[in-house]
């Protein structure tokens, strides 16, 4: 993995003042005067996953018989959209049919987290976690729905709350084999209207 430079949180809090000054506060009033460390704070908390490495979550997998998908449904994430730098959140539904290997559950999370936090659009995020997942499990298939709403479109711009977009990558047998398909994504909307 190529290493990313360490975040410069000095850089940032100075940009964050600029930002203040340049829209009329004083970031020295009561209100405002820790907000720069606040922001630089924020930003290396959600920006996070580019200084991770994924492939520590599949150290410790599995080899078990198991012919049968493996789903973990509604998995909580967010994620800074790239364009406007402002917040999308939604869940992700992960799915695979192993050949050879299993993961831990909770590494399934971790890989979410780790594609997520970071400046992204959630076409590649879905598309990132389907590609790692195939990769290194190496499952008969894999499919990734991600359903999100993107701050961005609801609280400025079009401003249309409630909406939600989803996006899907299906790998393998999930991709190739119509039966195969239909089952798993049926597993990921069973019980929602």
């Amino acid at each position: 993995m190529l290493e990313k430079p360490k975040i410069d949180i000095e850089r940032i809090e100075k940009a964050i003042k600029d930002i203040l000054e340049s829209v009329g506060e004083d970031p020295n009033r009561e209100g405002l005067k820790l907000t720069p460390k606040r922001v630089a704070s924020m930003y290396t908390e959600l920006l996070a996953g580019d200084r991770e490495d994924p492939t520590e979550f599949v150290k410790s997998v599995f080899r078990e018989k198991c012919d049968e998908v493996v789903f973990l449904r509604d998995i909580p994430f967010y994620s800074m959209c790239e364009h406007h730098m402002m917040p999308f959140i939604g869940k992700a539904n992960v799915a695979y049919l192993p050949a050879d290997f299993v993961i831990g559950v909770s590494k399934l999370a971790r890989i979410v987290d780790c594609f997520a936090k970071r400046l992204q659009v959630q076409e590649r995020l879905t598309a990132q976690i389907a590609d790692f997942l195939n990769e290194h499990l190496k499952p008969q298939g894999v499919a990734v729905v991600l359903e999100a709403s993107h701050s961005c479109m609801t609280i400025r711009g079009i401003k249309k709350p409630g909406s939600t977009m989803v996006t899907s990558a299906l790998r393998g047998i999930f991709k190739k084999d119509p039966r195969s398909r239909a089952e798993v994504l049926s597993l990921m909307h069973n019980g929602r209207e």
